[in-house]
């Protein structure tokens, strides 16, 4: 039990959003049931959420010590009150999550909860799967990350050996990624390949492609094709034979298809008649080639997992099920 004693500047709040404040990991739907159930008292007794305090209040709180440690990434699974997944495929190995656009696969510089990795370990602790209080060090990790306006499917390692083995699969590029994306216009020809050099301006956060070797520029390439063509757009099938920064935008950009809602490499009247803000491009499948040992995840060989839906594939294009493309 902890006890906290309201203070002059503390005078005046509601019981509920004082509590929040004090203990920032504690779940709003568990803060809210813990007053009701008074497991959080005030001067003794029960009250309501919007009871205002008062300077002298004494507040109990019987809650578990780890809700008040100090928020950090490492326990930010603690504040997710209800995980929010899609997920595609799930064993007691890994988890093949598809991630919205919009949402962040780790916190970006400062403490935030509701990212795709908290999500998965607060899925994961709530399911008894992994239990913190007994890991020594390992905790359930993402094994890829893609961009927080770019959907897809990414990978999460739920134990020590499935990590390192996806980790080392990925550095050999065993496991092949094949993105959707909106381009404006027709590609022509309608199925290629794309290779140049991509030199990433680290300061600026900007990839330009260079037509020759130089200093810091990395071979890029891109196979795509074609699935439908309707109006100003097409719908592409893009497939990662190298997986530098910003690859398909940058290359499908350079080659005179932009992505639509790409505010970075796109055109921004064309996006602004579209009324799109964020690219389209999802990471809509993934298969686990494994042309040598994978272990203990062995199984996985030569399975292909897919999306059920991507956004600007059937608004644009008609395409509810992307299974079938």
């Amino acid at each position: 039990m902890k006890e906290f004693t309201i203070k002059k500047n503390d005078a005046g709040q509601r019981l509920d959003r004082f509590v929040g404040k004090a203990v920032p990991l504690l779940p709003d739907a568990l803060l809210q049931k813990y007053i009701r159930i008074k497991r959080i008292k005030l001067n003794g007794k029960g009250a309501k959420r919007d009871t205002r305090l008062n300077e002298g209040d004494i507040i109990q709180m019987y809650i578990n010590d780890e809700f008040f440690e100090k928020p950090r990434e490492e326990n930010s699974y603690l504040k997710v009150g209800t995980p929010r997944l899609n997920i595609v495929y799930e064993d007691e190995n890994i988890i093949l999550a598809d991630k919205k656009p919009g949402v962040l696969c780790h916190s970006a510089g400062q403490w935030d909860y509701n990212t795709l990795i908290a999500n998965i370990q607060a899925y994961m602790a709530q399911k008894g799967e992994w239990k913190p209080k007994e890991e020594n060090s390992f905790a359930p990790a993402l094994c890829n990350r893609i961009d927080r306006n770019t959907g897809g499917i990414v990978i999460a390692a739920k134990n020590a050996e499935a990590l390192r083995i996806l980790n080392d699969k990925i550095k050999e590029r065993e496991i092949e990624k094949y993105y959707l994306c909106a381009v404006q216009g027709r590609p022509n020809p309608p199925k290629g390949r794309l290779e140049n050099y991509l030199f990433k301006d680290a300061a600026k956060n900007q990839v330009f492609v260079k037509s020759r070797p130089e200093p810091g520029a990395k071979t890029a390439v891109t196979e795509y094709r074609t699935i439908i063509s309707k109006g100003q757009l097409s719908l592409v099938e893009c497939r990662l034979l190298t997986g530098r920064t910003h690859q398909i935008r940058v290359q499908m950009s350079h080659a005179g298809w932009p992505l639509l809602g790409d505010g970075k490499y796109g055109r921004e009247k064309f996006n602004k008649s579209f009324e799109e803000k964020g690219q389209a491009l999802y990471s809509y499948k993934i298969e686990f080639a494994f042309p040598t040992d994978a272990g203990i995840l062995e199984y996985l060989r030569g399975k292909t997992f897919t999306v059920k839906s991507v956004d600007f594939a059937e608004k644009y294009f008609g395409v509810e099920n992307v299974n079938l493309l």
